[in-house]
C-alpha cells in the first residue's frame, strides 16, 4: 500500500508546485524554499546574532621582549645603525690612543670645524659614542630607537634623531663662537673636543615620551631631566649638559609632528 501522512502533519505539509493558493499565486518548488529562509530571520523583529570577535591569544614573554631590540627587518635603521656604531666602538678599542685622539679630533663639532666644514664633522661626530660600548646612552639608543622606529618608521626617526644632534650642536657651539668673538672665551674655544650620540639620543627620548601613555610618558621625562640636571649642576661640561637639556626639549618640541607620524598597529 501507499504511505500517506494523516493528522496535524498532513494540515500543515506544503502544497505541491504549481498548485494555486487562495490568492491564484502558484506555489514555490520546495527546492526553492530552504534558500529563501535560510537568510530570512526566524522571528519578526529578530536576527542571527553575528558572531563574537576572536581575541588573539597574547604574545608571549620572549617574544614581547624581542621587540625591544633593533632587528634588520623591523626597525633596520636602528640596526644598521648599530652595527656602525658597534664597529666604530671596537676600532675605538684596540686602535692606539694617538690615533683615535686624531679621529675625535677631526669629527669634533667644535666652531673651528663648522666653520669649515660642517656638514662633514656633524655626521662623523654622531659615529662615535663618547665614553666607549660601556655609555649608558649605548642602552639608551637602542631601547629608545627602536621603539621610536617602530612607531613611525626608520626614515622619520632617523630625522628625529639626526635633527636633535644638528640643532642641539648648533645651539651650544654657536655662543661659543660668539662669545670667542667678543673676548670673553679665550680662542682655544673654538677647537673644544665635542662629538658622540648622546644629542641624539636625548632628542630621540623627547619624542617618543610623547608616543606612550601619560602614565609612563610623565615619569620618564622627569627621571631624564633630573638626571641631566644633575649632571649641569656639577659644572665638569656645562657646555655639552646644556646641550643635553636643549636635545630633550626639542624632542619634546616635536610631539605634533611625531604623533602625526604614527604608524598605525
Amino acid at each position: 500500500m501507499e504511505r500517506t501522512a494523516t493528522g496535524p502533519a498532513a494540515a500543515t505539509s506544503p502544497p505541491p508546485a504549481g498548485t494555486p493558493l487562495s490568492d491564484g499565486v502558484a506555489a514555490a518548488p520546495a527546492s526553492v524554499l530552504p534558500g529563501l529562509l535560510d537568510g530570512m530571520p526566524r522571528q519578526r523583529g529578530t536576527a542571527t546574532p553575528a558572531p563574537l570577535p576572536v581575541e588573539a591569544p597574547p604574545a608571549p614573554f620572549g617574544a614581547w621582549l624581542w621587540r625591544l631590540l633593533p632587528t634588520p627587518a623591523g626597525t633596520p635603521f636602528t640596526f644598521a645603525y648599530a652595527a656602525v656604531l658597534a664597529v666604530t666602538s671596537a676600532v675605538a678599542a684596540v686602535a692606539a690612543p694617538g690615533l683615535m685622539h686624531s679621529l675625535y679630533q677631526d669629527s669634533s663639532t667644535d666652531v673651528a670645524h663648522l666653520v669649515r666644514t660642517p656638514a662633514v664633522v656633524l655626521l662623523a661626530s654622531a659615529l662615535w659614542i663618547a665614553g666607549g660600548i660601556l655609555s649608558p646612552y649605548v642602552a639608551a639608543f637602542l631601547l629608545v630607537l627602536t621603539a621610536l622606529e617602530r612607531r613611525i618608521g626608520g626614515a622619520r626617526a632617523a630625522c628625529v634623531f639626526l635633527g636633535g644632534h644638528v640643532l642641539a650642536t648648533l645651539a651650544t657651539e654657536i655662543p661659543v663662537g660668539l662669545a670667542v668673538l667678543v673676548g670673553h672665551l679665550p680662542t682655544t674655544s673654538l677647537h673644544r673636543l665635542d662629538y658622540g650620540i648622546s644629542f641624539g639620543v636625548a632628542a630621540s627620548t623627547g619624542a617618543l615620551a610623547g608616543l606612550l601613555r601619560p602614565w609612563f610618558r610623565w615619569p620618564l621625562l622627569t627621571l631624564v631631566a633630573a638626571l641631566l640636571l644633575s649632571d649641569l649642576t656639577e659644572f665638569a661640561d656645562p657646555m655639552t649638559d646644556w646641550g643635553h637639556l636643549i636635545a630633550l626639549t626639542l624632542g619634546v618640541a616635536s610631539w605634533p609632528l611625531v604623533r602625526r607620524w604614527t604608524r598605525p598597529a
